[in-house]
């Protein structure tokens, strides 16, 4: 582990974090925070993955709902207009949108086997989106000379890595890179993350795995054919599995790093407020 002390984070000129968590609890709050005291480079997943590695998928696939559109597609095919994503940190809806949820195309519902197609672009764009953290945090203080780095990832980490391996090459080139810090929700924010997510369900990875067996458990107990299926009705059947799936892995790769509650997060404000978090995880580890 990179600081094994709050001695050893107290004493570095370049600070290193890895955010990581369920989707919700805050990992881009601390990071745009800290990015904006000028001192700290985030570097986020999600868009890293929307912009450099789905970038194309995501621009084809709207060009593709606009071709149906005569009007657009003349426009198109003269080279007239351009379609293109426009991803922000604080808005991933283009990768969601392309990534999208399976069931009955009337209902925005994709065919399985091309969202199971798209969950796969996904898995291989986080991976490479993963590895590059390393690259990135280099560039931030060759390039831009940010003296701190931190790395936001997304909720699904712990789907594209093997938290129980101790040779995971994800999990080591993160570990070696920076501390690994998990934001862990208790049950009273799992409940509340349900309610926010039944209210707006959005697209998600899994696993495959476990994919697989909740979209065969949902049709066994609904008597739903692919193409009948709810897509907003299966997330949210989903969801509340996802997170009793994800957490235990979220445990295992926190052995990496620290954990911190989301009480202590509360007491984040600023950088002066982050450190003493990170002191404490550090302390009680």
């Amino acid at each position: 582990m990179l600081y094994q002390t709050p001695q050893d984070w107290d004493a570095a000129t370049q600070k290193r974090v890895i955010l990581f968590g369920m989707s919700g609890l805050g990992k881009t709050y601390l990071a745009n925070m800290l990015r904006d005291t000028g001192a700290w480079f985030h570097y986020s997943i999600d868009y890293r993955i929307g912009t450099r590695y789905m970038g194309e998928l995501i621009a084809d696939n709207a060009k593709a709902h606009a071709m149906q559109v005569p009007f657009l597609r003349e426009l198109l095919m003269s080279d007239s207009i351009y379609i293109g994503s426009n991803i922000t940190f604080d808005n991933l809806a283009p990768l969601s949108t392309y990534l999208g949820k399976p069931g009955d195309p009337e209902k925005g519902g994709l065919p399985f086997d091309e969202y199971c197609l798209r969950q796969d672009q996904h898995r291989m764009a986080e991976i490479s989106a993963l590895l590059d953290a390393e690259r990135f945090a280099q560039r931030a203080v060759d390039l831009y000379g940010y003296p701190h780095f931190v790395c936001d990832c997304g909720g699904s980490i712990c789907e594209v890595v093997d938290p129980e391996d101790d040779e995971d090459p994800v999990l080591d080139s993160l570990s070696d890179l920076g501390l690994m810090v998990w934001l862990k929700g208790d049950e009273a924010h799992r409940e509340e993350l349900i309610r926010r997510f039944d209210r707006a369900p959005k697209p998600m990875y899994y696993q495959p795995e476990f994919l697989l067996k909740a979209w065969d458990d949902y049709r066994t107990e609904t008597g739903l054919p692919d193409d009948r299926v709810n897509p907003d009705d299966f997330v949210r059947w989903t969801y509340a599995r996802a997170l009793d799936h994800r957490q235990p892995r979220y445990a295992a790769m926190a052995r990496r790093g620290v954990t911190v509650t989301m009480d202590q997060m509360a007491t984040v404000t600023d950088a002066q407020s982050f450190d003493a978090m990170i002191r404490n995880a550090l302390e009680t580890r």
